[in-house]
């Protein structure tokens, strides 16, 4: 999927569309991303000082940080600006939600990449921390407020502090 294909999936997974805080931050950070693969040394440092200013600027404005380096999947949605936090090295599925305070980033100082890897079609509640070199699998769901420090299987809820994991029930009628 090119950039702008993936920049009007981002607006149409919003559900305030072009009012939505969470899809300005995603603007800044689609548009950020690609500086990585850039080779041209001048082009990538005039790059990197607009992509930090717009970058700052929406994390003040909306309290959602989203490093470039960071690989977040197709449609992402942010349900509700405020404090949302990604370390440079985590990787978030396709289809994913993630609501306001959520923390996703490392346990340790002297472990700055060992970050979490999030699957497709997973739902964070609000103020919900995953830290760690953790796996999310598909289809999970991290409840509010939860401290996820171990890894979550596909189709499975994770609930309290720390998290308790359960299988995640399926609605036989949907």
């Amino acid at each position: 999927m090119g950039l702008v294909a993936t920049i009007r999936a981002d607006l149409r997974a919003q559900e305030e569309g072009m009012l939505s805080q969470g899809f300005w931050a995603l603007l800044v950070y689609r548009l950020s991303r690609p500086r990585i693969a850039c080779r041209v040394p001048v082009v990538r440092q005039v790059w990197y000082v607009g992509n930090r200013l717009a970058g700052k600027v929406v994390e003040m404005v909306t309290g959602i940080m989203l490093p470039e380096g960071a690989a977040i999947g197709q449609r992402l949605t942010i349900e509700h600006f405020g404090s949302i936090i990604l370390n440079g090295h985590t990787v978030i599925g396709d289809d994913c939600t993630i609501r306001q305070g959520v923390t996703i980033g490392n346990r340790h100082k002297h472990e700055p990449t060992a970050s979490p890897r999030i699957g497709n079609r997973v739902d964070i509640g609000a103020g919900a921390k995953i830290l760690g070199a953790v796996t999310i699998g598909d289809d999970s769901a991290i409840g509010a407020n939860c401290v996820v420090i171990k890894d979550v299987p596909a189709n499975h809820v994770a609930v309290g502090v720390p998290a308790v994991i359960r299988p995640r029930k399926v609605d036989l009628d949907q």
